[in-house]
C-alpha cells in the first residue's frame, strides 16, 4: 500500500468513525430518551412528511407516531405492562414497525418471529420469550396454526389484516384508541436499559436464541448507522430485507428515519425487478446481505442496471470475488461493508471499500473497542490455551475466532453483552479466564484473520450453523427434522461449499431403512423446514463415520463435500424449481462445479 492511498484511507476511516462516534454521542446524555421518544421528534420535525411507502400502505412521520399512540394504548388496555412480551409474526409492510414502537412506548418487549418457521421451531421461538400477546399478520395463519399446538405457554392470539379467521383483528381494535400523545400517567417510566426487542438468532448451536435488544442498543443501532450513511433528508433507503432481522427491521428502517429519509418498504427480494424498482422509487440507499448482491450479479443486464440514484450500498455478507464486479456493473458509488452480531459487542466498519474486508478500528478506538482474534482448534472447536491456560491472540494472517471484551460498566454501554432471554444459551457465548485470569470476551462463533495493516477478514462460521440463502442454519434443528421422518434412522448436518455461491449449502448424511422413499423425504422437508434450511445434497450411507469417542467426523465429511469421485455413498442434489431429489453423478456434480446448475 503507497503513502498516498494508506493517508486516503485513513483520513476516509477517521471522518467515518467521528461521525458515527457524534451520532452515538446524545444516547448517554439524556438516559431516558428512548427510541420511541425520538419518532415523537421527528413527527414535530419533519410533520407530514412521507416516512415509510409500500403498495399496501405509506405513513408520515405523524402518522407513524401518532399510529404508535394507538398501538401503546391498545397494548395497555390489554395488559401489556413494562416488561411484558408480544410476539409480531408478520410480513414486510410499514405497519410491522409502526407496531413494535407503538408496544415499546408502553413499555412492552417485542419478539420478531422468523416468518419462515413453522411447527416446533416456530412453537420453540414463541414459548422462550412467554409473550401475553402474539400477532398473526396477513397470509401467515397456515404456519403459525402448525405451531399452536405445540406452545406451551397459552397467548392470546391476534390477527393483523386478511379475515382474521377466529381471532380477533389488532390493527381493527387499535382504532378505538385515541392517537394523541400519552398523558404522564400513562407514559411509563422508560430508560434506556430497559428491554425493547428480540431479535432471534440461531447462534452457533441448537435452535434459534432470543436476543435481549434494550433501548440502548436500539438507540445505538438507528443513530449509530444514521452518521455511519450519513443519512439526510434527501435519502430514500430501498429495503427488501426481512423486518424481522435487525438489518431489514431496525438498521434499515430506523437509521434512515433518525435521519429524516424515507424507507421504501417491498414484502420480499427479487433481483428481476430490484434495479427498476429502485430507480422508479428514488431509492439513494441499499441495505444488504451478501447474498443478495450476488443474486443481483447473476440475473440478466437491464436498462435499470444504472438508471437509478443509489449512492451507497451498506450490508454485510459481501465476499471479495463479487465487490469489484458488482461495483462496477451497477455504478455503486460506495459500498460500506461491516461486521458485528445482533446481541454482541464485536463491530468493525469497512470506510474505505477495500474490497472482501468486513473493517478495520482506527488505532485510537482500539482501546475503546476491544476486539481480538484468539487461536482456534477446529477439532474441539474452541480457543487454543497455553501453558497458563490463557488463550494466545492469533499471529497476522492466522485464522481463529473474533471475540469481543465485556465490561459490564453503565458507562460503557457498547461492551456489554446483554444475552439471551435464555440463561443458559447467554453463558455459553461468555468466553473467561482469556488473557488474565477472571476477565470476559464474548464469542462471535466466527472466524477470522487480520492482515499487516489491520483490516479484519471473514473466514468461516465455527462450528455446527452455516449461513445459506442469507440465513444461519442451525443443523442440531435440520437433523432432527430429517429424522422425524419414520424411514430415515440417523442423520447428521453439515455445510458444504458451492462454487459461484455464498455461505454453506446444506448436505445431509442419512443412515436409512429398507425400502426408503426419497420423494417421501423431499416433501417431508417441504412441510416441516424453511425453503433455506432444507438440504440441498444427500449422502446415503450404512453408518455416520465417527471417531473414537463417537463424534462425527464432520470435517472429513465437509471436505469430501459432495464429489462422487470422494464419495462411495450413494449421492443426491435437491432440484431448486420442483424440490424432488435428483442422482448426483460425475457430469450433474461438473454442472455444477461450473456453474451451469445451480442447486
Amino acid at each position: 500500500m503507497g503513502v498516498f492511498d494508506r493517508v486516503r484511507r485513513n483520513w476516509v476511516l477517521a471522518t467515518g468513525a467521528l461521525r458515527a462516534l457524534r451520532a452515538l454521542a446524545p444516547i448517554m446524555k439524556n438516559r431516558n430518551r428512548v427510541f420511541p421518544d425520538v419518532i415523537t421528534e421527528l413527527a414535530e420535525k419533519h410533520g407530514d412528511k412521507t416516512a415509510l411507502i409500500a403498495h399496501c400502505e405509506s405513513f408520515t412521520f405523524r402518522e407513524i407516531d401518532e399510529r404508535a399512540n394507538r398501538y401503546a394504548r391498545w397494548a395497555q388496555a390489554n395488559g401489556v405492562q413494562k416488561g411484558d412480551v408480544v410476539a409480531l409474526m408478520m410480513l414486510n409492510r410499514p405497519d410491522y414497525m409502526v407496531f413494535w414502537i407503538g408496544v415499546t412506548r408502553a413499555g412492552g418487549v417485542v419478539a420478531l418471529l422468523n416468518t419462515n418457521l413453522s411447527g416446533a421451531g416456530l412453537a420453540h421461538c414463541v414459548d422462550i420469550v412467554s409473550p401475553k400477546h402474539v400477532i398473526v399478520g396477513a397470509g401467515l395463519s397456515d404456519a403459525f396454526g402448525t405451531a399452536h399446538g405445540l406452545l406451551k405457554t397459552k397467548p392470546i392470539i391476534w390477527a393483523h389484516g386478511g379475515e382474521g379467521g377466529g381471532d380477533p383483528r389488532v390493527d381493527e381494535a387499535m382504532k378505538g384508541f385515541s392517537d394523541a400523545p400519552l398523558s404522564a400517567d400513562e407514559k411509563p417510566a422508560l430508560n434506556i436499559e430497559d428491554h425493547a426487542l428480540f431479535i432471534y438468532t440461531s447462534g452457533t448451536t441448537g435452535l434459534p436464541k432470543a436476543a435481549n435488544i434494550n433501548h440502548y442498543r436500539l438507540m445505538a443501532m438507528t443513530l449509530g448507522f444514521s452518521g455511519i450513511m450519513n443519512v439526510q433528508p434527501s435519502d430514500r433507503m430501498y429495503d427488501t430485507l426481512p423486518m424481522y432481522h435487525s438489518n431489514g427491521g431496525v438498521l434499515a428502517t430506523g437509521a434512515t428515519l433518525v435521519g429524516g429519509g424515507s424507507v421504501v418498504i417491498r414484502e420480499k427480494f427479487s433481483a428481476r425487478e430490484f434495479w427498476a424498482d429502485a430507480a422508479q422509487s428514488e431509492a439513494t440507499l441499499v441495505f444488504y446481505i451478501g447474498e443478495l448482491l450476488r443474486y443481483l450479479l447473476n440475473a440478466p443486464p437491464g436498462p435499470a442496471d444504472k438508471s437509478h440514484k443509489v449512492r451507497l450500498c451498506c450490508g454485510n455478507g459481501l465476499r471479495g470475488d463479487i465487490w469489484i464486479p458488482f461495483k462496477e456493473r451497477f455504478a455503486i458509488p460506495q459500498i460500506l461493508e461491516w461486521y458485528a452480531a445482533t446481541e454482541g459487542n464485536v463491530a468493525v466498519f469497512n470506510w474505505d471499500g477495500t474490497p472482501g474486508a468486513v473493517g478495520r478500528i482506527p488505532w485510537w478506538l482500539e482501546s475503546r473497542f476491544v476486539v481480538k482474534i484468539v487461536k482456534f482448534d477446529l477439532d474441539s472447536e474452541t480457543p487454543l490455551r497455553g501453558l497458563d491456560g490463557l488463550c494466545i491472540e492469533a499471529e497476522p494472517g492466522e485464522a481463529g475466532e473474533v471475540i469481543g471484551q465485556i465490561v459490564n460498566d453503565p458507562q460503557k454501554p457498547t461492551n456489554r453483552f446483554e444475552g439471551y432471554a435464555d440463561k443458559g444459551a447467554t453463558e455459553s457465548k461468555i468466553l473467561r479466564d482469556v488473557f488474565k485470569h477472571s476477565d470476559m470476551w464474548f464469542r462471535t462463533g466466527d472466524l477470522m484473520k487480520k492482515d499487516e495493516d489491520g483490516y479484519f477478514y471473514f473466514v468461516d462460521r465455527i462450528g455446527d450453523t452455516f449461513r445459506w440463502k442469507g440465513e444461519n442454519v442451525a443443523t442440531i434443528q435440520v437433523a432432527e427434522a430429517l429424522t422425524e421422518y419414520a424411514q430415515v434412522e440417523d442423520a447428521l448436518v453439515y455445510g458444504v461449499e458451492v462454487p459461484g455461491s455464498d455461505g454453506r449449502a446444506g448436505m445431509a448424511s442419512l443412515v436409512v431403512k429398507e425400502g426408503f422413499d426419497l420423494s417421501g423425504l423431499a416433501e417431508h422437508v417441504k412441510k416441516e423446514l424453511p425453503d433455506y434450511a432444507r438440504p440441498v445434497f444427500l449422502r446415503v450411507t450404512d453408518a455416520i463415520d465417527v471417531t473414537g469417542t463417537f463424534k462425527p467426523r464432520r470435517v472429513e465429511m465437509r471436505k469430501e463435500g459432495f464429489d462422487p469421485g470422494k464419495v462411495k455413498d450413494k449421492l443426491f442434489v435437491r432440484d431448486a424449481a420442483s424440490g424432488a431429489y435428483q442422482s448426483l453423478d460425475k457430469a450433474r456434480f461438473e454442472q455444477i462445479q461450473a456453474g451451469k446448475l445451480r442447486p
